[in-house]
């Protein structure tokens, strides 16, 4: 009995060491990829990847879907492009204000949407996008059909010119890490605790004396302000802000990215955010043939990996612990 307790505490205590491991073998990869793949894919990807890790925060851990991301994600690709073009604001202030103008906006959504579940939570959040939408598409700042061009990348902090493809690289790679470090922290507060159980069970939360309404919101917030930072930092690196990343279109793709990597797993969403990326890159040169191409392979992977591709992963590697304790 004793040696099996022992081997099960043995087990739990070098679970944290593997995974810090694996973070640090990940963050190392990162460091040096820019040297083998195009700098260029490596940033579109690791903006999309913290804007799916961003929408997985609400949907895999609170069980809220909305439809409604690209609204958070595209305004704040407009408010950095326009803050750093006709403002002239350094680029690090232009990314804060597109993303506290994105939980700004999240706090409005979430105040009108939050009382509403399932469907009905889904629907309203694409309804107040699509208004989103037709403002952008009106508004004099944001140029409509042609968007906010030549946005310039400018000089972090007064010292490192984002005009150097490494330098923006790493830029990007800095706040991807913090942006996740932030969603993993969160998932692993008592706050992360409480949202789990309203993804569970909001009735048996509510009993206990937590104010899930309360919850849902700041979590609403808190997902809306990291799908802005992916947006504005998204539209230094491209130095453009379009009407594609407000539309209905771009909440769908991030859905995709977050049900193919893994629903509700830290590192689920990264993965399919670079597995669509790198479909959409590699797969340009066959035109209109690769929305099928995609279609195919998407349903592919929805049969074969229910989970996700990561959780599929995690499952797997979580057997022999099962079957040995």
């Amino acid at each position: 009995m004793e040696n099996v307790s022992t081997t099960i505490v043995a087990r739990r205590e070098s679970r944290p060491f593997s995974g810090n491991l694996c973070t640090v073998a990940l963050v190392a990869l990162a460091l040096v990829a820019p040297f083998v793949l195009y700098p260029v894919f490596l940033m579109k990807a690791l903006c999309f990847a913290l804007f799916a890790s961003a929408f997985n925060l609400l949907i895999g851990y609170v069980g809220l879907l909305s439809f409604g991301h690209a609204a958070f994600f595209g305004t704040a690709g407009y408010i950095t492009a326009h803050s750093a073009k006709v403002w002239g604001l350094p680029p690090e202030l232009a990314i804060l204000l597109g993303t506290a103008s994105s939980a700004l906006l999240g706090l409005v959504f979430g105040a009108l949407a939050i009382r509403r579940q399932g469907i009905y939570f889904a629907m309203v959040t694409l309804a107040l996008a699509q208004m989103v939408f037709f403002y952008a598409l009106q508004a004099p700042f944001t140029h409509g059909e042609d968007g906010i061009q030549a946005v310039p990348r400018g000089v972090l902090f007064g010292v490192i010119d984002l005009n150097q493809p490494l330098a923006m690289y790493y830029f990007v790679l800095a706040v991807f890490l913090i942006g996740f470090f932030v969603i993993y922290r969160t998932i692993h507060s008592p706050f992360g605790q409480v949202m789990k159980a309203i993804r569970e069970n909001e009735p048996r939360a509510i009993s206990l004396g937590y104010k899930t309404d309360q919850y849902k919101l700041v979590a609403f917030v808190l997902s809306a302000a990291l799908a802005g930072l992916a947006g504005g930092t998204k539209s230094i690196v491209f130095q453009l802000a379009s009407l594609t990343d407000v539309t209905w279109q771009m909440s769908g793709e991030v859905v995709l990215m977050t049900l193919l990597g893994g629903l509700g797993t830290v590192l689920g969403p990264v993965a399919g955010a670079f597995i669509v990326i790198a479909m959409e890159n590699y797969l340009a040169q066959y035109g209109s043939w690769v929305t099928i191409i995609q279609g195919v392979i998407f349903v592919l992977c929805v049969l074969a990996f229910r989970r996700g591709i990561v959780g599929e992963i995690q499952h797997f590697l979580r057997k022999p612990s099962r079957t040995g304790s």
